[in-house]
């Protein structure tokens, strides 16, 4: 993913582990039972062995799980895994160091490979790979990628260029469809079979390869999966976000540290659950993507 131009929240904007625990504990009761910890890359707060502890004794909780660039995973790994976290998603767009270099602005990717071997060889924590792909960086990766996530038996997604760059590089030229590369991989690897009974709710279209492999696709732009899209995002400082897209925000921050009882939280997801679009209006000509970056949402 292209380098992005990093705003930092100072350390009183952000929500403490207790808040974000009582944000969770209102809205488990109404049905939500997965958790993703993300940005951003997560695992620069020191605290999140700290949160997958405080949130995986909250009645309803199911499922904790984390996305991260993969740079720091290793050291933290032990700890994550006993704090309680179950699924690891690690960004891998190349192979390459000087396409590594491209896309991050710095040096780094033998550190995350040593992330990635730590959390396949770490028992009881599940690992995917996500690839965003961009027709004049990283297109000629695909293959090398899906080799990579072969060789060592865990599922790789391809997520299709998104209008959330913090520098506003998006064009759909650069973006490569999930079909065009459901094509390529076929014709280098062999036929994908597409996999059946999967949650229809997930955002991946997964598929196997007739000699092994498994790879996904996220096709966020071409094919949208809106109606089918049941997730909510609270942002680091305390906003409630109902799609990646959307230009409302529904503020939760002051709730959460004056404490305030668990229905008054509530009545504020339930107006960001109401609120929520049909479709995130992507092909619309008037379409204007948020001001927030995805670094800022979180995936």
């Amino acid at each position: 993913m292209p380098a992005e131009k990093v705003q930092f929240l100072g350390r009183d904007k952000l929500l403490t582990v207790e808040q974000i625990a009582l944000f969770v504990a209102a809205v488990a009761p109404l049905g939500v039972c997965n958790y993703r910890v993300t940005g951003g890359e997560p695992l620069v707060r020191r605290d999140v062995p700290q949160l997958l502890q405080a949130l995986r004794i909250i009645p309803g909780v199911q499922e904790l799980a984390l996305t991260t660039n993969g740079m720091l995973l290793a050291d933290q790994l032990p700890d994550l895994v006993s704090s309680g976290l179950q699924r690891i998603n690690i960004s891998l767009d190349t192979l390459s160091e000087t396409t590594f270099r491209t896309l991050a602005r710095r040096e780094g990717l033998d550190r995350v490979l040593q992330g990635i071997d730590a959390a396949i060889a770490q028992a009881g924590v599940e690992v995917k790979l996500n690839a965003l792909v961009l027709r004049d960086v990283n297109l000629d990766d695909i293959f090398g990628l899906v080799q990579f996530a072969k060789e060592r038996n865990v599922p790789l997604r391809f997520i299709e260029f998104m209008p959330l760059d913090a520098e506003r590089s998006w064009t759909l030229s650069r973006m490569v469809a999930g079909d065009e590369l459901r094509k390529l991989l076929s014709k280098r690897f062999g036929p994908l079979q597409p996999l059946t009974g999967v949650d229809p709710s997930q955002p991946s279209r997964d598929y196997e390869f007739a000699d092994g492999g498994r790879v996904g696709f996220i096709d966020s732009v071409s094919q949208p999966f809106c109606g089918n899209c049941d997730r909510l995002r609270i942002t680091a400082e305390g906003q409630i976000r109902n799609c990646l897209f959307g230009t409302e925000e529904w503020d939760i921050a002051k709730l959460l540290r004056n404490q305030a009882p668990l229905s008054e939280v509530q009545r504020v997801v339930r107006l960001a659950v109401s609120a929520k679009h049909p479709s995130h209006g992507i092909a619309d000509p008037a379409f204007q993507p948020p001001e927030r970056a995805m670094y800022q949402i979180g995936g």
